[in-house]
């Protein structure tokens, strides 16, 4: 498969303020020609960095990318560099300057000395003409490799991507397909879903395999590269396959939808509904739910109880309940979740109630504790869970628990229960 390898060039980018958006832009077309991008970095406005990194670039992949730096000032040294980094020169070109002198005439401004530096071009390159600013960009064969220099502009850069680039790229690479499949897991760390999944995909060099990790989320990435579709499916099959019969039911997504999706989604094949009461999470899960379209099908909202008066006047809990038990406990989460369904109709029931942080916690009970509440038509139930971390990050490992908990639970009735398994 081959490689391509995407360089940013501008001092301005290693600051917080500007971020490189052309890197996404090329990623996305050169996968739909089945390039992979195997690595992309930012560079200074320095020659010797610049040079230094295409040296690196074209050492390790088939295809190099740079954009930016072509302008008419003194720090645009894209040029210099890739003089430099291939011992080519760089030669003046009249046709180009007398195309950039024709863009300046076509809005009435004089073009300025400063832009006879944008007619330099390397020995060897190919002009691509840049009908929308004033940067030619360059492509250059080396050896069995492509190098190509880009105006930085999106505006510039995208169109002469599309109009130019891509076709060249075609021709010098060998069509290919470039297929992706994912997993999406809950409620499994990074460490075990490896542990279990990596004996498996490390048999295989196409597809590659990513692992990533979010609060509670954890997603595996297949990528197969091959000459048509149906060889790709087959090569992301043939690994797909053997990890989902491992990992099974822990496997809640395979088209890349969030949890709460792929709940709205069980729920509304069953016509099912569902309502929530949250205290430490303060609105969070409810927050989730409702940021799926068409959720209205499903969740009918519920209760933010975050003090012991919320939860008797909203929930109607028992004062004495709440003395008993501390109101975090597995006593106070089920009665919630009790008390949310009745009040609500709804067919499912989700309580949350612990200690975030930093601030509360006991001995029993530290800070991180939580309680998760499931209400369901036949079952009632609480769960405790510990999570480290701050408090952002209890609240939301306690929200991809709690959906998770309730995933597994709808999916607990076999007469109920469907296979929303895509194949590959």
């Amino acid at each position: 498969m081959p490689n391509a390898q995407i360089i940013a060039i501008g001092s301005e980018m290693l600051t917080p303020e500007k971020v490189d958006t052309n890197s996404l832009f090329l990623t996305r077309q050169l996968n739909n020609l089945g390039i992979s991008v195997s690595g992309k970095r930012v560079v200074s406005d320095s020659r010797e960095e610049i040079a230094e990194a295409i040296e690196q670039c074209l050492a390790r992949a088939e295809l190099v990318i740079v954009s930016g730096g072509l302008g008419p000032t003194e720090d645009d040294l894209t040029r210099d560099g890739a003089a430099l980094a291939l011992g080519r020169k760089l030669h003046f070109d009249g046709q180009v300057l007398e195309s950039i002198a024709a863009r300046f005439r076509t809005f009435n401004r004089p073009m300025t000395e400063r832009n006879r530096r944008q007619a330099f071009i390397l020995e060897g390159a190919r002009v691509l003409p840049n009908p929308h600013g004033t940067a030619p960009g360059q492509a250059i064969e080396t050896g069995d490799k492509l190098l190509f220099l880009l105006p930085g502009p999106p505006r510039e850069l995208e169109p002469m991507v599309l109009d130019q680039c891509i076709a060249i790229w075609t021709e010098f690479f060998p069509p290919r397909v470039l297929r992706t499949f994912t997993f999406r897991i809950a409620r499994m760390p990074e460490s075990e879903v490896d542990e279990r999944a990596a004996p498996i995909y490390t048999r295989f060099s196409n597809p590659e395999t990513t692992i990533l990790a979010s609060a509670g989320d954890i997603t595996l990435q297949f990528r197969a590269s091959a000459e048509t579709s149906e060889k790709a499916d087959s090569l992301l099959a043939a690994v797909a396959n053997p990890i989902r019969q491992e990992l099974g039911e822990r496997i809640y997504s395979e088209d890349g939808s969030s949890l709460e999706e792929t709940l709205t989604r069980h729920l509304a094949a069953r016509g099912q509904t569902l309502a929530v009461a949250e205290s430490c999470t303060g609105g969070m899960l409810a927050a989730r739910m409702a940021g799926v379209p068409g959720v209205s099908q499903v969740f009918l909202g519920g209760y933010i109880v975050y003090t012991n008066a919320m939860k008797e006047t909203l929930a109607g809990i028992d004062p004495l309940l709440l003395n008993q038990h501390s109101p975090v406990s597995a006593e106070v989460a089920r009665a919630l979740a009790t008390a949310t369904r009745d009040r609500t109709g709804s067919t499912y029931a989700i309580s949350v109630t612990g200690y975030a942080g930093p601030a509360g916690g006991t001995e029993q009970d530290p800070v991180g504790t939580v309680y998760v509440g499931i209400a369901t038509p036949d079952r009632l139930f609480a769960e405790r869970l510990s999570f480290p971390g701050d408090r952002d990050r209890v609240r939301r490992f306690s929200t991809q628990w709690a959906l998770d908990i309730l995933r597994a639970e709808v999916l607990r009735h076999p007469a109920m229960a469907q296979n929303f398994a895509a194949s590959c």
